[in-house]
């Protein structure tokens, strides 16, 4: 079996800037991507804080490590690395407090760039942070948004609030909780809501949820997951972008990661040729 230099695990802003970095050294490494080439990106209404930004082969499913090798196993195959870079990014977290029936499922969706062709159709985005609102701006465009807010208090940049503020088919809605869904045939579903005021319906042909995001690490089995402080320590393993900076997803931040990450590893593996 080939060993390889570096295999990065996602192709996303940080897996892509850890790979250019790494190409500029002379390095080819391997990449997975189990979605689109791009990450999160392909949500974003707007990409503004960064200077310059000009279906891969399916993602591995489990990752180990034993004598001093990385052992990465896709569906089909298996493959071998001095060195790794995990920048898988972040997974959404699904709705927990209501039940989903059955008939509504394909109605829901946790990312949107299924939905960018969508028009005249009304969307509920559960959320009040910077993805609910820069969903709304993007989806806004060409057909009705309501943003449901389960509290008061608006999280995201002021930038994104202003904007959807000025725009008419975007509707805010604070201290509206989804308790129960139906189906609405011909006509989506009915979102049964609690608010201060008492009960509401709301019709919508679809529901959004935009409620947070955790780093997505579940193809990485257990025994590895006690090894990879001392892998990381040693220089072997990389976390980078979203899946290791909790709150703080930006695209340029992540880029900075994957350039750090693949200028230690162009030193890591002069040091194992030594």
């Amino acid at each position: 079996m080939k060993l390889e230099e570096v295999i990065i695990i996602g192709a996303g802003p940080a897996g892509l800037a850890t790979a250019l970095q790494l190409k500029r050294y002379g390095i080819n490494p391997l990449i997975f991507e189990r979605d689109q080439i791009g990450g999160l990106l392909h949500n974003a209404n707007l990409v503004e804080n960064y200077p310059g930004f000009p279906g891969g082969i399916s993602g591995p499913n489990l990752v180990t490590h034993h004598d001093g090798v990385f052992q990465v196993v896709t569906s089909d195959r298996s493959f071998q690395s001095r060195i790794v870079v995990i920048a898988t990014g972040t997974k959404p977290r699904i709705f927990t407090d209501f039940e989903i029936p059955d008939d509504t499922r394909e109605l829901i969706f946790y990312e949107i760039y299924p939905l960018l062709n969508r028009k005249e159709q009304r969307i509920a985005i559960v959320g009040a942070g910077d993805a609910a609102f820069d969903y709304a701006l993007n989806l806004g465009k060409r057909n009705d948004a309501l943003v449901l807010n389960r509290g008061e208090e608006i999280s995201c940049l002021p930038l994104l609030w202003e904007r959807a503020k000025d725009i008419p088919s975007i509707t805010y809605l604070p201290n509206i909780s989804i308790s129960r869904l139906e189906s609405n045939p011909g006509h989506g579903m009915l979102l049964e809501c609690s608010t201060p005021d008492g009960p509401k319906s709301i019709q919508v042909d679809i529901l959004i949820g935009a409620i947070g995001r955790d780093a997505q690490l579940d193809f990485i089995s257990g025994q590895f997951s006690k090894k990879a402080i001392q892998l990381v320590s040693h220089g072997d393993l990389y976390y980078v972008g979203d899946v290791a900076n909790g709150l703080y997803r930006q695209t340029a931040i992540a880029v900075g990661d994957g350039i750090l990450a693949a200028m230690k590893i162009y030193r890591r593996l002069e040091e194992m040729d030594l």
